[in-house]
Formats: C-alpha cells, structure tokens, sequence
C-alpha cells in the first residue's frame, strides 16, 4: 500500500508537469490505486469450507447455486447454514474453528416455510439444542412481501449492519422485476460483488435453472451475468424422490471434481448415502414411473431402454445383450446380492420391470456367464467369474543345426 501511495505521488508530479486536466489527474490517480505489481501486498483469498478436502466458498465472493425446481438447492444451503455451527456435515467441513455468523435472506418461500426449516431442519443438523443455539449468528429475514425495489437495498442494510460471514441470498431472481433486463442485472451483480468484497462475506446466490429438461443454464440474464461473476457455481440435482446430489460445475481456484449424493429422510435431514442406495432408489423411481404409466395405458412414454444393450427384437420382444450389460454391471469375482444386482443392471438399462431383469440374470446363469448360489440366509447371490486362462498353443520344437 505504501509503495501505491509513492507511486500514486511520483504519477501526481508528472502529471502537474503534463498539464492534464484535474479529472484526468483524478482518474490517472484512481488507476493508480488498483495497479498490480508482482510484489504487491495483498490479502490472500480465505474460504470458509472444504468439500472433498478442496477449499471452496471463498470470503469476498459471490458463489452460484442452481438447480430445476424442487432439486435439492435449499437442502445444500441448510447443509451451509448447519455447518457454520457444526465442524463438518455430510462430507463438507468448515475450515475457521470458530462458529460462523449467517444471515439467511429469503424471498422466495413463506414466513411460514421459512421457519419451519429454521426450526426443524437447520437446528437438528447442528446438533445443538434451542437453548444452546447461539441466535446471535443466525439472523434469518423473509422479504417475500417487500416489492422489487426493496429488497436489494434492504440486503444490503442487513449486510453491512450484522456482519455476516455467509449470506444465504434465496433467490437472486427476487431481487429483478424482469429476469432479462441486462442492465439490471448487470447492476445488482455489481452490487452483490461490491457487498461481499467491502464485508468481506461469501454471497451464496441461488437461481433455478432453465426448465426445460436439456437446458441446465441459469435462468435469464441475472443468470448470465451470475455464471460470469461467480467464484464458483455448483448444481443441485434430484434422481428419485428423497436422492440428491450436489456437484461444483464453475470455479476459478479449486477444481472439485467430485459429486456429493445424499438421501433426505422422513424428517426432512439430509444424510449422506451410498452408491447402492442410489441405484435402489433410482431402481424404484422407474419402476414406479413405468407402473403408473402402464397403468394409464400409455406406455408410449416409459423411459426408452438403453440403446447400447440391445441386439433387435424377437416376436415384439426386446432381445438384450445380456452378455455386455453383466459385463458392466458386475465386477469379476465380487459377489452381489439379488437386489444389488437388479438395481444395478436396471440402472444401466432402463429397464423397469423385475420380471424383465430376472430374465436377463435366469439367461446369464443358463449361458455360464455368472454363477448363481446362496448365502447362509438362504438368499440368492450371484457372481461373474474370471475367464479361463486360455492354453498356450504348442510350439514346434526348435531345431539346432
């Protein structure tokens, strides 16, 4: 900052000397403040969690999060908001060993709404009891009923009143009468990004994607905009009806290339879950999804079977090529159980049926192509075994002259 200062002086001399005029001085001065020089002394970006052991939510930025509609996005910000009081939740950790203050800034969902996440989510995945919850780091404002030309203003005053380490902005998309108007958003981009460098905060931005289900850009031009400014952008999104996942798409520091899944149970908190109990539950999505459209009678609109694992059609019937799905569906020598594997190969191929996926394991077991036995509960297990070692070919004895 001193040699700035030296400099800003030296650059005030020669410009007296050039005889420019007093708002180019003023500019030529205001440059001068923000030049850059290799070694120049500046804060180092501090981040307020890791996920994955990477570091990410950085102080001083903004940070997308996007999603369809009903995609998991408030669940990922509860998970933040916990975690400000929690050392880690699911497999994100916050990095400071203090407690961190959050201001959640609602426009979107009831007062009503609002609390209930507060009160029966947020609190139980901190751990801490009502009484032992520190409400003095956790000022939480609904706007819902405030016009457009409020909000942002009045973000900002909470912004720069409290002091908070991590807004939870939900959803940007409020903050704009028309989600489209470049200018506007232009401008509260700039806003936000100017907020959270002056106090030093993470701005978590939440914005739905586009609806349609091919299009997974932010939505309008405060979207745009968004994706451009933002030290990162994550994604939310849903694979049955109590799976998420939640994975970075945008950084400019830390790459995280891992995607975070986790189940929500039947009081609304999130918990981390296995591979297998995702393939279960995308298993049964499209098994209820096929019911009930072959129930309506249109089965025209059932998911299509994966084109890779299939040889053609025989009398109407879809013949697979079961060789190739039992290949990738099972790792040689690894026993599965029935149900693991019928998650598995109907994951792989779109099939919806459990009379349809028990033909294509009763042909495996016919063809050799895995091993069908029984645990000591009597239940079905499978396994893929190794191909035999082929014999070498005999080799004509080699004569000496």
């Amino acid at each position: 900052m001193e040699k700035n200062l030296v400099s800003v002086k030296l650059i005030m001399g020669e410009i007296a000397l050039a005889g420019l005029s007093v708002e180019e001085e003023r500019r030529i001065a205001q440059l001068e403040h923000h030049r850059i020089l290799p070694d120049s002394e500046l804060q180092q970006v501090e981040f307020l969690f890791k996920m994955f052991k990477k570091p990410c939510f950085a102080r001083g930025e903004l940070v997308g999060v996007s999603g369809k509609a009903k995609s998991g996005k408030t669940f990922v910000c509860s998970i933040l908001m916990a975690l400000c009081f929690r050392s880690q939740v699911l497999s994100v950790d916050r990095i400071e060993p203090r407690r961190l203050h959050v201001l959640w800034y609602d426009t979107e969902q009831s007062e009503e709404s609002t609390q209930d996440i507060q009160k029966n989510r947020i609190l139980p995945m901190t751990g801490l009891s009502e009484s032992q919850f520190p409400k003095e780091l956790f000022d939480v404002f609904n706007v819902r009923g405030e016009p457009y030309s409020e909000r942002l203003p009045l973000l900002e005053t909470a912004v720069n009143r409290y002091k908070p380490d991590l807004v939870i902005l939900d959803g940007i998309r409020d903050l704009v009468a028309d989600i489209n108007d470049g200018v506007v958003a232009q401008e509260v981009l700039e806003r936000l990004m100017h907020l959270a460098s002056e106090q030093r905060c993470c701005i978590v931005c939440v914005l739905h994607q586009n609806k349609s289900v091919e299009d997974s850009n932010l939505r309008g031009w405060i979207g745009t905009e968004l994706k451009n400014k933002a030290f990162e952008v994550y994604e939310c999104s849903k694979s049955s009806e109590r799976i998420f996942a939640w994975a970075q798409t945008d950084t400019r520091k830390y790459d995280i290339p891992n995607k975070l899944k986790f189940a929500v149970n039947d009081q609304g908190i999130p918990y981390r879950c296995t591979e297998e109990q995702l393939l279960e539950a995308q298993y049964e999505a499209q098994r209820k999804f096929a019911e009930e459209r072959q129930k309506s009678g249109d089965g025209s609109k059932l998911t299509p079977f994966n084109p890779k694992y299939i040889l053609g059609k025989k009398n109407r019937y879809t013949v697979f090529d079961v060789k190739l799905l039992l290949g990738d569906a099972m790792e040689e020598g690894k026993v599965y159980t029935e149900r693991q594997l019928l998650n598995k190969i109907g994951k792989l191929s779109n099939i919806a049926t459990e009379k349809i996926l028990m033909e294509q394991l009763s042909k495996g077991v016919r063809e050799g192509l895995i091993m069908q036995s029984f645990d000591a509960c009597q239940q079905r297990i499978y396994v893929r075994p190794a191909p035999k070692p082929s014999k070498p070919e005999p080799q004509e004895a080699e004569i000496i002259f």
